[in-house]
């Protein structure tokens, strides 16, 4: 077993490969009441179009199916659904799709063993019939419907459909009415066996655990299955450019709402990734020039979220939040991103936040939801999270400036409202 160990948050992670291609990580947490177990599938809305191992000709299948299979695996072939089964035994048990992967898990402080007992049972034993897939159908239909009138959605993927010209990532999770009416069992199960072998999955637990033992009864729990080889997933071509710049939607708001886009390339690395945090929080975060004097104008009311995205096919910055003028918001951002290329960073200022961002990765690992959710979303990009701990140490305010230059540009920026 691989023990990873930082000194500066005074953790390990234990991570071992089985002989199914199976990656399991342990983080032990002494002393912490809460247990908390993940396992997911590096398969999720993106993979429409893939080669199966072993097969020559290209597979594809309609958008939403990897959320539909996250839905479907709940039921049991005896009647019962797993949830319910989980919710009885009082551990918090939720499972989710994002765009590169589909996760099942747990959270508890009693009766862990039992709850990893349903957990593993039912994400190994799909079971799908011409008519529990159609009964999905009209429960997905609904939740479609509900999300197109959900105005915090709304802004969100008009922002991508705004950025992204062919890219999977501009494409709503759930799929549509139309696509999810041409999934049939045959190609969830197809999808099942492709994207949920061993060997294209990873298993995150953390707690009060002694990795060693916690690894064997991992794999009492297994059923014999062999890696299989790797999965060819095939994306459209992505143009730098975006499609539009300004995208406006009217739905039922009290305030407006909205979303500032920057497009950027994808294969991202940790470096870039502090890099783009430290920006967007220097240009408009809680603590930035501009956000007190938006707030002081009565512009805006409280922080807008700030995210950077990225895969190995795509990367973007998000700005989004309520305001009263919107427009406001975006010009005065551009203008601060103009002055800030002009006049450059203050190294004062630099510093403050890279202790700010710096303190925010210690503090994740305050929470096993937070650690084990962390590792695996960072272990399906190819990094290992203490790896934040360490390259923050490294970045250098002219590297930070070249990043604003290279990323910042007026020409890769969209603007996504919704208003009344």
């Amino acid at each position: 077993m691989q023990i990873i160990e930082n000194s500066k948050v005074k953790e390990k992670v234990y991570i071992e490969k089985l002989e199914n291609g199976l990656t399991v990580m342990i983080i032990p947490k002494k002393g912490m009441q809460k247990k908390y177990m993940i396992w997911a599938t590096h398969y999720g809305s993106n993979e429409s179009s893939f080669v199966v191992p072993g097969e020559e000709e290209i597979t594809t299948v309609p958008n939403g199916v990897a959320h539909f299979l996250e839905h479907k695996l709940f039921e049991q072939e005896n009647g019962t659904n797993s949830l319910d089964v989980l919710t009885a035994l009082g551990v918090q048990a939720n499972a989710y799709t994002t765009n590169d992967h589909t996760a099942y898990l747990f959270e508890c402080t009693n009766h862990f063993f039992e709850a990893m007992d349903e957990l593993m049972d039912y994400v190994q034993h799909p079971y799908f019939t011409d008519e529990n897939v159609e009964k999905e159908k009209g429960i997905i239909g609904q939740e479609i419907m509900m999300y197109d009138d959900y105005p915090e959605w709304r802004v969100y993927l008009n922002a991508m459909q705004a950025m992204y010209h062919n890219n999977p990532v501009k494409i709503d999770i759930v799929g549509t009415i139309e696509t999810i009416s041409k999934i049939d069992k045959e190609i969830l199960y197809k999808c099942y066996q492709t994207f949920y072998n061993p060997s294209n999955m990873a298993m995150v637990l953390c707690g009060d655990f002694e990795p060693e033992n916690m690894l064997e009864e991992i794999k009492k729990r297994l059923i014999e299955t062999k890696a299989s080889g790797e999965i060819k997933r095939i994306y459209p071509d992505e143009p730098e450019e975006i499609v539009q710049e300004r995208i406006e939607q009217k739905l039922e708001v009290s305030q407006p709402l909205y979303t500032i886009g920057i497009k950027d390339t994808g294969n991202c690395d940790v470096k870039k990734h502090i890099a783009m945090e430290i920006l967007l929080n220097l240009l408009i975060g809680r603590s930035s020039i501009l956000y007190k004097e938006l707030y002081k104008e009565g512009i805006i009311y409280s922080p807008p979220n700030l995210e950077y995205e990225f895969s190995n096919i795509y990367a973007h910055a998000l700005i989004d939040g309520q305001s009263n003028d919107p427009e406001k918001v975006y010009q005065k951002f551009k203008d601060e991103v103009n002055k800030f290329k002009v006049e450059g960073i203050k190294e004062e200022d630099f510093n403050r936040m890279k202790k700010v961002i710096y303190g925010s990765y210690v503090k994740e690992y305050n929470d096993v939801t937070d650690i084990a959710r962390m590792f695996l979303a960072d272990y399906f990009k190819g990094i290992n999270s203490f790896d934040y701990l360490e390259e923050i140490q490294g970045i250098t305010i002219e590297y930070v400036e070249q990043i604003l230059k290279d990323v910042f540009k007026e020409e890769k920026m969209i603007f996504s409202t919704i208003k009344k």
